[in-house]
């Protein structure tokens, strides 16, 4: 056991620095402190804070985490909050998930001028977001708005689009929420128009694995239900070998018994870096689409996006989204499952080259971690 942590009167709680991630991080704290313990926090920035680029740029997935796991390592910290959704899929040595709490709202929301609706914005709107699965969602829900990048924290966002320099924006209603501005949101946008990414709205509390007192002290934090589903997620996210900034929404709900997942992929084309967001392409004639296991192509003239409950709304079939779900026991098989079908589907329109063998199932896990102490497969 680490010499430090098993002495240590105080934890000490390693951060971001940004208003957000210290507004998280003294949530944990505050939870660790009822429980009896002493907490600091330890601000630490990370690549993702110092530098403005674009995040398909300067490596994706892990820019705001890898600064914090190496305080980790080094001992300068004792355990660390990360946004669930930023924590690379690959397995880091040495370190365990020790905790996911219970997950805020998944969804995202619009933040517009005059508190206008998606469908309210006039032709030729400007939405900012630095999602390019936000992008490609936005593309399919609103053909007559323009997407372009930004980046930038919350406040900085809401002040382009109070300033007049952007119609809109989307931020995710969780860190709007954990902040008290939740109030300053146009519209929640519903899961039939956008899926979040995989593990939004959820926290993860990282320490080394290693520190039997630390993992168990922040095993008090854990939320069965809420692991369960980012589990699924993520399987998928590992399954596809897709990062953060990949086109990929995807949420799961678990009913008692089973998880459903659905998801949604955007072309692999959507991946462009320059000061516009990606305008989508059609994988192929029309849109692919799947609910409950059944899928068909619809003709490129008009299509329909299934949404939660089997419910559907007509979109532009001219997106090249596809988008599924699945339901069963085991959230790890569920999240390659629901990879297989998109891998099948891309490699089919020519959208993505067939995996090396065997590929599309590394870096999941093998099973589900039920443990609470356990880590998320390749977390």
């Amino acid at each position: 056991m680490n010499q430090t942590s098993q002495h240590a009167a105080v934890l000490r709680l390693g951060t971001r620095a940004s208003e957000l991630a210290t507004s998280q991080s003294g949530w944990v704290a505050d939870h660790l402190r009822s429980l009896g313990h002493e907490v600091e926090l330890v601000l630490v920035q990370t690549e993702g804070d110092r530098n403005r680029a674009p995040l398909t740029q300067i490596g994706g997935t892990g820019v705001f985490v890898s600064a914090l796991r190496e305080a980790l390592l080094a001992g300068e910290i004792d355990c660390a909050v990360h946004s669930l959704k930023d924590i690379p899929v690959a397995a880091a040595p040495g370190l365990v998930t020790a905790a996911v709490p219970e997950r805020e709202d998944p969804r995202d929301v619009l933040v517009s001028r005059d508190g206008m609706s998606l469908t309210e914005l006039p032709e030729g709107a400007v939405i900012g977001t630095g999602s390019p699965r936000r992008a490609v969602q936005l593309a399919a829900a609103a053909p007559h708005v323009t997407v372009t990048q930004i980046r930038g924290n919350v406040g900085s966002r809401i002040n382009r689009v109070t300033s007049g320099e952007l119609d809109a924006i989307v931020l995710a209603a969780a860190g709007l929420r954990r902040l008290g501005r939740l109030g300053e949101a146009s519209q929640v946008l519903e899961l039939t128009t956008m899926l979040p990414a995989p593990g939004q709205g959820a926290l993860a509390v990282e320490c080394r694995a290693e520190d039997a007192a630390v993992v168990q002290a922040l095993a008090h934090l854990e939320h069965a239900p809420t692991r369960i589903c980012v589990t699924a997620e993520r399987a998928l996210l590992g399954a596809l070998e897709a990062g953060c900034s990949a086109p990929v929404g995807a949420l799961a709900r678990w009913d008692g018994e089973d998880v459903v997942l659905e998801a949604v992929v955007g072309p692999t084309d959507s991946l462009a870096s320059g000061d516009a967001a990606p305008t989508p392409r059609a994988a192929d004639s029309g849109l692919l689409v799947a609910a409950r296991g059944q899928s068909r192509a619809v003709p490129a003239d008009g299509g329909l996006l299934a949404g939660a409950g089997g419910q559907s709304r007509a979109v532009p079939a001219d997106h090249g989204l596809l988008r599924h779900r699945v339901r069963g026991r085991d959230p790890v098989e569920l999240g390659r499952e629901m990879a297989a079908y998109f891998l099948d589907h891309l490699v089919a329109t020519g959208d993505l080259t067939p995996p090396k063998a065997g590929s599309h199932l590394v870096a999941t896990g093998d099973r589900f971690p039920t443990d609470p102490r356990s880590t998320i497969p390749g977390a």
